[in-house]
């Protein structure tokens, strides 16, 4: 008896506890919660919650931060249950009192100590998606994990793709319908065949699975969706049975209508990306660059548009899919809004696919316009037919990257984060332009052109395709945009500096100085009666990459402080001062140019992938240490032991085994030299950023 009093009192005990807990936690109400990358399947990245408005957001101040350690913090916070959740890193997830800032737990999922990984393509994961008490993540080495939101335990784990597969797992899942929904990358090295899988959020038992590229021509189409692929493709297969041509990776973009009951999925470009390589005999190849609608319980194909039929110039439409109900000569439709890579910004219908509008966001080279068939009719000149390579608008980084729009159904307007940058294109000759890869084109794609190398962003009218207002931005890497209800447009930017903008009018009501770069996109949400603002600090993907020429006045330092900020009205943390110094010159005496060496080495840091994470032309862009000022390229056999032993794998840096010791040599010395003239470089930057001082106006402290 005494003992079942005991069992009774630890029982009313814990109760108690777990009432108190949760009390102390304070739930949010689930309309102000933000559980997907966009909030929830619209995809709008609008938050309903307006206390923080155009009239009090003067008086928004920081409610409570966390530091970060460098590494790929360009993700999107989840926030659930009274937590906040966000990743960092090749997938290390942290769980905070949304209200408090206080750490509940911390998970690893150890990708770099499981496998030596093909990490080149994938800094880390984009964001995590949270459902039913379960934070999912898609991990670089390919598994998709559900952890306990109260524990950070894993639930379930499933593996989405080998661990010896050319693919990476860099974009975020999401939850819809009791579906995770995930795809993955990699179409920019191999000719994978891309394929989206749904899975039980409870259970992890796989449900359905897509693929966007055609399979064996040997076998039989066993799917409508396989009948309609194979149409549009010719010679994708070689005659060992081994395949040509592929791609078609769709590894960010997914929107869930839950009424009409569909999933939307935006896919990628093919591999190769010269179409005559991968597709032989010609065709569109679907669904390359393709919007596709599928059933959400079946996965079985519904609709499709393409933007880019016959795509050759890495033209995805992987960016986010913004679902609206609009008025459209009288009538409300219910439409699909997306701004891809090619420079336009589409209008369907989303309950068909049905095409609406289609009008150009940037400067376009590779068409005209898109006909009232919702076909582009393409400008002479774009299909290699040449031997010269030649400027294309936009290039393989896009008028629209990843980084998402947000929509506001109080305005009727599209928040667009714009890149304006061209390139140089043209078909594969043998010691020319072309990336690793063997993509099977000649490309600079970060070229020194008028007008390049610029961001902005642009409010626009999805119904009229009218600008309705822009501003410039610093660099050319713009962050991800958020809009609330109370008619304000949050923005990070590469200087340094979250902003907020009157949604309606552009007008700049309100800044933050950061330690460093901004370019993940906020969230909003509510606890109790308060709402929060967070985002996380940090330079990386592509922009802080391959791309980070146009950013290279800013300071954009991998080691630069990253946080997790969150803001609400009155907030008066404080972040500790950083020392901001710049890096200082290195000390060479004995180096001595020779530039054969340094023409072999250039090549070798382009032909591997260096630049990838180090930048073009080793300018680096926050998402990996910028070279020329690093200690390391000075030591022979430090340079060895990170480059081809893996001496930092844990740190994020994976080895590359594959470049030969000649080839090695030659990077150091080109890097040494690009070392020498960097003092230089800084120089003439500051005297430029001087003369166009006045151009821009700087935000408000």
């Amino acid at each position: 008896m005494q003992s079942m009093r005991n069992m009774m009192r630890r029982a009313v005990t814990a109760g108690l506890a777990g009432l108190l807990s949760a009390g102390a936690i304070a739930a949010s109400s689930p309309n102000s919660e933000w559980s997907n990358f966009g909030r929830d399947g619209s995809e709008q990245h609008f938050s309903p919650v307006a206390e923080i408005n155009t009239q009090n957001v003067a008086r928004l101040g920081l409610a409570w931060h966390q530091g970060l350690t460098p590494g790929f913090t360009v993700s999107t916070p989840v926030q659930a249950n009274g937590k906040l959740f966000i990743t960092t890193g090749h997938s290390h997830i942290q769980a905070f009192n949304a209200a408090t800032g206080r750490l509940l737990w911390e998970w690893d999922a150890r990708t770099r100590e499981i496998a030596q990984l093909n990490l080149h393509m994938s800094w880390g994961n984009k964001g995590i998606a949270w459902s039913n008490g379960k934070v999912i993540v898609g991990t670089t080495d390919g598994r998709v994990i559900a952890l306990d939101d109260r524990t950070g335990k894993p639930v379930w784990e499933q593996r989405q793709y080998g661990l010896g597969d050319m693919k990476n797992n860099n974009g975020p899942p999401r939850v819809f319908g009791g579906k995770v929904i995930i795809g993955h990358g990699g179409a920019d090295i191999t000719p994978e065949r891309g394929y989206v899988t749904a899975y039980d959020v409870n259970t992890g038992k796989q449900l359905w699975r897509f693929y966007t590229v055609p399979g064996d021509p040997a076998q039989p189409a066993a799917t409508k969706a396989e009948q309609v692929m194979r149409s549009t493709w010719s010679g994708w297969m070689g005659a060992d049975g081994k395949r040509i041509g592929g791609g078609g990776t769709a590894w960010n973009a997914f929107s869930y209508d839950p009424a009409l009951n569909l999933i939307y999925i935006g896919v990628g470009n093919g591999f190769p990306y010269n179409h005559k390589m991968r597709s032989p005999g010609g065709g569109d190849n679907l669904f390359l660059a393709s919007i596709v609608a599928v059933d959400a319980d079946t996965g079985e194909y519904r609709w499709h548009y393409q933007v880019c039929p016959a795509e050759q110039w890495d033209c995805t439409a992987v960016q986010d899919m913004t679902l609206a109900d609009v008025v459209i000569d009288g009538k409300t439709r219910k439409v699909l809004i997306q701004a891809p890579k090619n420079g336009f910004l589409y209008v369907l219908d989303r309950e068909t696919g049905a095409f609406i509008s289609a009008e150009k966001i940037a400067k376009v080279t590779w068409a005209e316009r898109i006909d009232a068939n919702g076909r582009p009719v393409e400008n002479p000149g774009i299909r290699f037919e040449g031997n010269m390579p030649f400027e294309l608008w936009p290039g393989p980084q896009g008028a629209h990257s990843w980084l998402p729009q947000a929509y506001s159904p109080q305005t009727g307007l599209v928040y667009l984060p714009i890149i304006e940058m061209g390139a140089l294109i043209g078909p594969a000759k043998p010691g020319g332009m072309a990336l690793g890869g063997n993509i099977g084109v000649s490309l600079v794609g970060d070229a020194d052109l008028p007008g390049s190398r610029r961001s902005l962003l642009k409010a626009w009218n999805p119904v009229t395709q009218k600008l309705a207002w822009q501003v410039e931005l610093p660099g050319d890497w713009p962050g991800g945009v958020l809009a609330t209800a109370g008619d304000l447009v949050f923005q990070g930017r590469i200087d340094g500096y979250l902003v907020a903008y009157d949604a309606r009018t552009g007008r700049q009501v309100w800044s933050y100085k950061t330690a460093s770069p901004v370019v993940a996109p906020p969230i909003s949400y509510r606890i109790g009666n308060r709402q929060y603002v967070a985002v996380m600090t940090g330079s990386g993907s592509q922009g802080g990459g391959i791309l980070a020429t146009g950013n290279a006045p800013y300071r954009t330092d991998y080691r630069l402080p990253r946080h997790l900020l969150v803001f609400a009205i009155g907030g008066r943390d404080k972040v500790a001062p950083v020392d901001m110094r710049e890096p200082e010159a290195l000390s060479d005496p004995d180096f001595k140019p020779d530039q054969a060496t340094i023409m072999k080495g250039a090549m070798a840091f382009a032909g591997n992938a260096c630049i990838v994470c180090h930048g073009m032309n080793a300018i680096g862009g926050g998402a990996a240490p910028d070279l020329r000022w690093s200690p390391m390229i000075l030591d022979e056999t430090g340079f060895r032991a990170v480059v081809k032993e893996g001496a930092l794998k844990l740190a994020g840096m994976p080895p590359s085994s594959q470049i030969s010791d000649a080839d090695l040599d030659a990077i150091r010395h080109y890097l040494r030299l690009r070392a020498m003239q960097a003092p230089a470089e800084r120089e003439a930057i500051r005297k430029g950023m001087k003369a166009k001082a006045g151009e821009m106006e700087r935000p408000a402290g």
